[in-house]
């Protein structure tokens, strides 16, 4: 036998406890524990502990362990370092309460292959017996919980151990409190795996933000963003063509051109269909840019960079355009926010009919107020169809309305929400609304949707779908629904989904969005027409029924 086989043979012969451990195992194995004891331990919980110190400590102190024995041996002592936990009385109650365990996963507490029995056990006893009462890291505001008492450190790169720490508390954050982390398309663990090395090469502010940027968008949650200067700089620029357009058929239809304050002429005119920019395609540029942006979905991807795509820190861009039936190349001159001038919108009415016989009403639900919908439904409850207009972000309107609308209390969704006593577990509880109402509408009630109907949008649309004569009309929904925490990561603002939403039955909305009744989108030539053929789809099924 050869000396170099005979070598391979008895590492593969040695127990793990022997081998190596890489950088990235050892740190995954120190997110999990480190989390786990903030949220689980009494000691660290009440906020006795500087417990950022700790983990800096023992990212120090990994770099002297090699095996698994180490490892073990690290985490034991620190365990015991925390202090003695008494037993829990009130912990045993609440294992009879019924929870939603989609989200949680301790299982790793039990991973051999890196925890012996001895650390697993320690771990097992802090879970039977964890904090309960206030926390000093998390607190409670009505159904949400909210964060606090984080140290902060500023936007800007300082050291690999404070970019880790942002990165560990991130992880965290969703691994106890994210109630759609069984949903992302990676494995939150894997997350972890893939986001530890190249945190570990972070050297200047802006990769530190991009790599910021990639883990938020893990979440894959429309509701979630991290608002930073470098990411817009790097990403998109701060100069764009002076033009407005609308998306559709993977091109941008160009609806008005827009003057500059240095009194240039712009290349671009109305109707100019642009397919191209700079060398690609519209899906090549979201598709690269893809991976820094969170959204439920790609059609929520499209929704949150199509404002964007026509940004660039050149001077010019580069596009292709169909025009009057020919295709063409244009340089276009970019300007400065400053430098563009744009007229405000004239507000639209908050309702209205639209047609002359007074039998359908329409319903801006982006403008409406609580306090508008009395008179609204005085002046519409005779028509034969409303139409509610949820292709925007309504104000709270959600409960006065169905009270008018609907008739009778209906279950319309169900929310699951953090329990604060076993961090992880979410419970389930259903919503009702509405009130037994004789007088309530008669008619038709069409809802017309699409990607930017989301969250609140997305709740009213269920609200609605409960009416006897309900029809969506439209294309999918956002696919991100319940309220938001928002809190800072590396002094950056951002924020996910805090509150899951389900349909009454348990079926998912968010990432899937609310499917209409009628899918229709709108198309190149329906906006260089000046068309709104949702609107126009909705007027052809009251009058023709289908």
């Amino acid at each position: 036998m050869t000396k170099p086989l005979l070598f391979i043979l008895l590492l593969f012969s040695l127990p793990f406890s022997t081998q190596v451990l890489s950088e990235t195992q050892k740190l995954e194995s120190l997110c999990r524990i480190w989390g786990f004891l903030k949220y689980y331990h009494p000691q660290v919980a009440n906020g006795s502990l500087d417990w950022d110190g700790q983990l800096f400590k023992k990212i120090s102190e990994l770099k002297s362990i090699e095996d698994k024995a180490d490892l073990n041996r690290l985490y034991s002592d620190w365990i015991d370092d925390l202090g003695k936990i008494d037993q829990c009385k009130d912990c045993s109650g609440t294992d009879q309460k019924i929870y939603f365990l989609k989200n949680f996963d301790l299982s790793w507490i039990d991973d051999s292959d890196l925890l012996n029995n001895k650390v697993s056990r320690k771990l097992r006893y802090i879970e039977d017996n964890r904090h309960v009462g206030a926390h000093h890291y998390f607190g409670i505001s009505g159904r949400k919980i909210y964060f606090r008492n984080e140290n902060p450190y500023g936007y800007k790169f300082s050291s690999k151990e404070i970019a880790l720490l942002e990165l560990f508390r991130y992880w965290n954050y969703v691994e106890y409190f994210f109630p759609y982390k069984y949903q992302t398309d990676q494995k939150w663990n894997d997350v972890l795996s893939e986001m530890i090395p190249k945190f570990m090469v972070i050297n200047n502010d802006e990769t530190y933000h991009l790599s910021l940027a990639e883990l938020v968008a893990k979440t894959d949650d429309s509701h979630a963003y991290l608002n930073s200067p470098h990411i817009t700089k790097s990403l998109y620029g701060n100069r764009r063509l002076p033009a407005e357009y609308l998306y559709a058929e993977g091109k941008l239809v160009i609806t008005k051109t827009l003057r500059n304050r240095l009194h240039e002429k712009s290349a671009l005119k109305t109707g100019d269909v642009i397919y191209d920019i700079n060398g690609k395609t519209i899906s090549q540029i979201i598709n690269g840019l893809g991976k820094y942006i969170p959204a439920s979905n790609s059609w929520g991807k499209v929704n949150k960079l199509k404002a964007k795509l026509l940004f660039t820190n050149n001077d010019s861009i580069s596009v292709k355009v169909e025009r009057d039936g020919q295709n063409i190349e244009i340089k276009a001159r970019t300007y400065l926010a400053k430098d563009i001038i744009s007229k405000k919108i004239p507000a639209s009415s908050k309702w209205k009919f639209i047609d002359g016989g007074k039998k359908i009403g329409y319903v801006n639900m982006g403008s409406i107020e609580k306090e508008d919908l009395d008179a609204m439904y005085k002046e519409l409850k005779s028509t034969e169809s409303i139409i509610f207009d949820l292709r925007n972000y309504p104000r709270q309107t959600i409960v006065p309305l169905s009270r008018l609308l609907l008739p009778a209390p209906t279950v319309y969704y169900q929310f699951i929400f953090p329990a604060p006593e076993y961090p992880g577990r979410f419970y389930s509880r259903k919503n009702s609304i509405g009130r037994k109402n004789p007088e309530y509408y008669k008619g038709n009630v069409i809802v017309l949707v699409n990607e930017n109907t989301q969250s609140q949008a997305e709740t009213t649309v269920m609200m609605l779908k409960q009416h006897p004569k309900s029809k969506v009309i439209g294309s999918h929904t956002s696919g991100a629904n319940g309220d938001v925490i928002s809190f800072k990561l590396a002094g950056l603002d951002t924020r996910f989904t805090g509150l899951g939403a389900y349909y009454p039955e348990g079926k998912e909305t968010q990432r899937i969005g609310i499917i209409p009744d009628i899918l229709v989108k709108p198309t190149v030539e329906g906006i260089k027409a000046e068309r709104d053929e949702l609107l126009e789809r909705a007027l052809d099924y009251i009058h023709t029924g289908n």
